[in-house]
């Protein structure tokens, strides 16, 4: 632990803050364990093409013979669990701290994985729903976990850009499933292993969280004097304040009643929509109308994703010039990178729906550009829950992120009642349609009504109203309408 009384004591300069420090570190491991997390998430998806069929798979293992209804019981057991556990999750990180509830979470997913062909050997198709509606449980916290620790561990400059590695973890997780699982369920180990190796290295992780993790700065016994001056100055941090941001209670009322929030909302239905239309009905929609099975080929499959997290990982130096060198303002950079992320995708969205069996590769390029250029809102809407009010990110979170599954349960329903013939594409082009108009939709409310300000339900000084600014550019808070020089 860091000498409190040493740092109290002493200025230490912050341009002594390493490069690459201790919030560095953090954001690796929350990436990697947010890899392992969506691998054990995935996994089941690919998985059960080889238990129901393992003609192409290793048959030396068990094959199943299921319905496509309990197949798809199967599937969404997960989400029936994760929907649970998100605003609870958000109210436990803050009595808790970010780093035991996303141990917990890892754990409980990881030792799940580990179970999950033992499960399907003795119980059936039922005990596996069973196991996965724990799974997902666990995993319901993930979310406002690392959004806790991101405001914790982030300076204001670098939020962004932290954020974003962190979550970039989602896609390197689902490119290495789904790129693998070909080669993993065809080996000696067979379609258990698409369990056996993502539950262990939770279990890896869950070890040097234990070891490296840490709630914050001021917990982190290796972080140094001078990194820690910079993020705790840069977040307006004191001893005080820490102790009692725990203390605060959460206002819903407040946060009901803003229309910050409710933008952010939206915004995050919007995307959750766009993006499970694609993820679950595109594949149908490129094998009956274009003649191009993308599920049969692992690479195909992991081609959106990994593009996703090459673009995501590529932004984040430029979002981190424009804020960090003071060139547009933090509002500004969520609604810049809100509208690539939700307005981009309206353009090829509309595209898709009029392609033709004869462009079949085109259709593979949109599917994966737009993919890809969602990975921009993680510096949008996805930041903005910090913004608003970095004492409760994790509550915020976890109510979207709650609502958000939704959207997700509701749009692939909705293709199911629209296209009635798969063959059709003036039917699909409704679908796209519909989807291109959500993310319009979504993102338009953001650019009007967004804001990067902290609302004053954040702590006790009500009535306060300021958008946090880097420490080397000008601060100002408006407190009852009077500007004041931070």
């Amino acid at each position: 632990m860091v000498d409190n009384q040493a740092y109290k004591c002493t200025t230490v300069p912050k341009s002594a803050a390493p490069t690459f420090g201790r919030r560095h570190f953090q954001c690796f491991m929350m990436c990697i364990g947010f890899a392992a997390a969506f691998a054990m998430r995935v996994n089941l998806s690919v998985a059960v093409v080889a238990m129901m069929d393992n003609k192409g798979a290793n048959p030396d293992f068990p094959e199943y013979q299921w319905s496509e209804k309990i197949k798809s019981r199967i599937l969404s057991s997960f989400f029936c669990g994760y929907i649970f556990t998100q605003v609870p999750g958000g109210i436990l990180t803050r009595r808790l701290g970010g780093k035991i509830l996303l141990l917990l979470s890892f754990f409980i997913s990881s030792i799940m994985a580990l179970l999950t062909p033992w499960g399907v050997s003795i119980g059936g198709w039922k005990l596996l729903c069973f196991i996965r509606f724990l799974q997902g449980f666990g995993q319901g916290v993930t979310m406002p976990a690392i959004h806790t620790l991101v405001a914790n561990w982030s300076p204001l400059e670098e939020r962004s850009s932290l954020a974003a590695y962190s979550y970039s973890g989602s896609q390197l997780g689902t490119v290495s499933i789904l790129a693998s699982s070909g080669v993993l369920a065809s080996s000696s180990l067979g379609w258990p292993s698409l369990f056996y190796i993502p539950g262990a290295l939770g279990l890896f992780w869950c070890v040097a969280w234990i070891i490296w993790g840490a709630n914050s700065p001021a917990e982190c016994r290796h972080v140094s004097a001078a990194e820690r001056a910079l993020i705790e100055d840069s977040l307006n941090k004191s001893e005080k304040q820490e102790e009692n941001r725990t203390r605060l209670p959460i206002p819903w009322r407040q946060i009901f009643t803003s229309l910050p929030f409710f933008v952010v909302l939206i915004s995050h239905c919007a995307n959750s929509w766009v993006f499970w239309t694609i993820l679950t009905q595109i594949p149908s929609y490129m094998k009956s109308v274009l003649g191009k099975d993308i599920k049969s080929n692992a690479l195909l499959s992991a081609l959106p994703y990994l593009t996703m997290f090459l673009l995501g990982v590529a932004l984040c130096p430029l979002a981190n010039y424009l804020e960090k060198g003071g060139h547009i303002s933090a509002t500004t950079s969520r609604k810049l990178f809100n509208s690539i992320g939700q307005w981009v995708p309206v353009i090829s969205l509309i595209w898709l729906g009029y392609m033709t069996r004869e462009q079949a590769d085109l259709a593979v390029i949109l599917l994966t550009f737009t993919v890809a250029i969602s990975s921009a809102t993680h510096l949008g809407f996805q930041m903005n829950h910090i913004d608003l009010t970095p004492n409760f990110a994790g509550a915020l979170v976890g109510m979207t992120n709650a609502t958000s599954q939704v959207s997700s349960m509701i749009a692939p329903l909705l293709v199911g009642y629209i296209v009635t013939d798969t063959t059709n594409p003036e039917q699909w082009r409704i679908i796209f349609f519909i989807a291109a108009f959500i993310s319009f939709m979504g993102n338009l409310l953001f650019v009007f009504f967004g804001t990067a300000e902290v609302q004053p339900w954040n702590d006790e000084q009500a009535g306060k109203v300021h958008e946090l600014k880097p420490l080397n550019g000008k601060s100002t808070e408006q407190s009852n309408g009077t500007a004041v020089p931070a």
